[in-house]
């Protein structure tokens, strides 16, 4: 077991990431990632959303999102909720006849008025939302689009990264993604000595994270600035911005 808001908050913390540049990526607004992290679930419409916004924001972060929503199966959905009622047998069925029959659909029409009640209850909720611009699952009507800023005069915002990966001292495996762990895949293979790989020539990213298996053989540069990795055979991932690079979690 451990501490689902906490380990959300200290990834977002430990790669410097606001949560206006985490509801850019995820499309989740910053009142449902905020009761994410404080672990307030009864904000959000329902177990469906949640579920759904945690593996999302996990995998942004660069965890495991699978491993988070068996985390929260496992502490806030209960068995009984979802067991259904035990149907009594034949012989029962038949010594009870009409009157039993009767109060089977009065139980069934009074479970569908509920469903229906706790449907408008969610229409409702979201509906009574605030729109910021990012799109709201729980509400049928699109958001409008916010007007669009040129994103290196946008508060806490990071700049776009042109990045260059050599194969300095010998072979590596290297992988590279847009963003995040769940972004676009940008590389997959094996950087051979001598041999460079770029990324942001054609298009630049704010981020990119990169999985290293040999990161001692690797020279990196990131908008014409060499930046250290560490200087081990073992398989490493880092964060890389135009500013710093930063040490992944670990996968679960």
């Amino acid at each position: 077991m451990f501490e689902i808001g906490n380990s959300l908050r200290e990834a977002r913390l430990r790669q410097a990431l606001d949560f206006p540049e985490v509801e850019q990526a995820t499309k989740i607004r910053p009142k449902y990632l905020r009761a994410l992290e404080d672990e307030q679930f009864d904000i959000l419409p329902g177990q469906t959303y949640v579920k759904g916004f945690l593996r999302t924001y996990a995998e942004y972060l660069g965890l495991d999102g699978q491993l988070y929503v068996d985390e929260y199966n496992s502490r806030y959905v209960h068995v009984d909720e979802e067991t259904p009622l035990r149907a009594r047998s034949t012989s029962s069925l038949s010594r009870a006849g009409p009157r039993f029959e009767t109060s089977v659909v009065l139980i069934a029409l009074a479970a569908i008025g509920v469903v229906t009640l706790l449907v408008i209850a969610a229409w409702q909720y979201g509906g009574n939302t605030p729109k910021t611009g990012v799109p709201d699952f729980s509400n049928p009507q699109p958001a409008a689009a916010p007007p669009k800023t040129p994103t290196l005069n946008r508060p806490g915002k990071l700049a776009r990264a042109k990045m260059t990966v050599t194969g300095a001292l010998g072979r590596s495996w290297l992988e590279v993604y847009a963003e995040s762990a769940a972004g676009k895949k940008l590389y997959e293979g094996t950087l051979d000595a001598a041999h460079s790989v770029r990324f942001g020539t054609e298009k630049a990213y704010r981020r990119y994270f990169v999985r290293m298996r040999r990161p001692g053989n690797l020279r990196m540069t990131v908008n014409g600035q060499v930046v250290r990795l560490p200087k081990t055979s073992s398989p490493r991932a880092v964060f890389v911005t135009a500013n710093r690079v930063t040490q992944a979690a670990p996968r679960a």
